[in-house]
């Protein structure tokens, strides 16, 4: 039989719907500076984070955490870190363990403790010889871990899976914490920004090298930021959006700016549709290159890097200070926690596709 020619004409027809942010299922706890890493079954681990106690100012440190599993658009309780922690990293590895390490177990203290993630437990991990948190942890082309700065430490470290030891690494020029570290199509390490110490702001950035194990300068910063977002584009530039000045708070920024690895400078960027810091974990890039930006604002944004614009791409319910953006293998894009302008972490979850 044949079809009837409407429908023939309706399906020529039919547009893609457009990318759009979709609630799922809430986290079943309530956290903000937690991490959340895709695993090789492409469920999502979401570990620690903090929340405000019932006074509205005790701060609370959690040591649960969650697994999304992306078949069923929900969470599920996963097991319990060995150290409460907030404002940690959590590094997928080559062999599909998850490296968790450093943060913060309390208002003023750092935490030197790792954790691995293998066959749905967490194992004790090797010390970091010192404490630190609000660091970066990037792995590299060989499958090594290279962990910079951070508040509590000066230094960087090496994570060797292969014996599971951390040894030195060459310390970078400026000791920073707050700042972003990106993995270069060539292997190298793009560390922008961050702070010396508080009230101090960076604008330079740096390069690390992983086989002549060095560090070398390159281009500063237009603006000097922390707490701000990197990630590399398709194209091999890196993008960095928003963060603030020393003013914090106050200093919240609206720029942008892109790092071209060829020419080693840093250029100005489309303006961001709103103003925005504490994001460094709330972008990701969506398969076709663009970039969501979901963090620091209630208003989420796309950059396209072939018209070099931010575009609005949805509201979300609270600000989403310290929250994550994942990409799933599927081409989702889970957003989920982080806290308000009122300081209250959530438990809402997005996905944007």
């Amino acid at each position: 039989m044949k079809r009837p020619l409407v429908l023939v004409f309706l399906a020529l027809g039919a547009a893609a719907p457009a990318p759009h942010l979709e609630a799922v299922a809430p986290m079943a706890e309530t956290r903000a500076s937690h991490t959340a890493t895709l695993l090789p079954d492409g469920n999502v681990l979401v570990a620690g984070g903090f929340r405000k106690a019932a006074d509205g100012h005790t701060q609370l440190y959690s040591a649960t955490t969650e697994l999304y599993d992306p078949s069923s658009r929900r969470f599920v309780a996963g097991p319990r870190l060995a150290h409460a922690r907030c404002g940690h990293t959590a590094t997928l590895l080559g062999d599909g363990t998850v490296l968790v390490a450093g943060g913060w177990a309390g208002e003023t203290t750092p935490l030197a403790s790792t954790e691995i993630y293998q066959r749905g437990a967490f194992v004790a991990g090797p010390d970091l010889g010192s404490p630190r948190a609000g660091h970066t942890a990037t792995r590299l082309g060989d499958g090594r871990v290279l962990l910079v700065g951070g508040e509590g430490a000066t230094t960087a470290l090496l994570y060797d899976p292969t014996t599971r030891r951390v040894r030195p690494a060459a310390a970078p020029s400026v000791p920073r914490f707050g700042h972003t570290a990106t993995l270069l199509a060539d292997g190298r390490v793009l560390v922008a920004g961050g702070a010396r110490h508080r009230g101090e702001v960076e604008a330079s950035a740096e390069i690390y090298d992983p086989a002549a194990e060095r560090w070398t300068a390159t281009g500063a910063l237009a603006t000097a930021r922390y707490k701000h977002a990197a990630i590399l584009l398709a194209d091999g530039r890196v993008l960095v959006v928003g963060g603030s000045d020393a003013s914090d708070w106050k200093g919240q920024l609206d720029s942008a700016e892109i790092y071209d690895p060829k020419t080693g400078r840093f250029a100005a960027a489309d303006k961001l549709r709103a103003a925005r810091f504490k994001l460094p974990a709330g972008v990701a890039r969506l398969p076709d290159g663009r970039v969501l930006v979901a963090g620091g604002s209630r208003t989420v944004e796309i950059f396209d890097p072939a018209t070099g614009r931010f575009t609005a791409a949805g509201t979300l319910d609270g600000e989403g200070y310290f929250g994550t953006a994942t990409a799933l293998g599927d081409g989702g894009i889970l957003v989920a926690g982080g806290y308000d302008a009122r300081l209250r972490a959530e438990v809402g979850a997005w996905i944007f596709r």
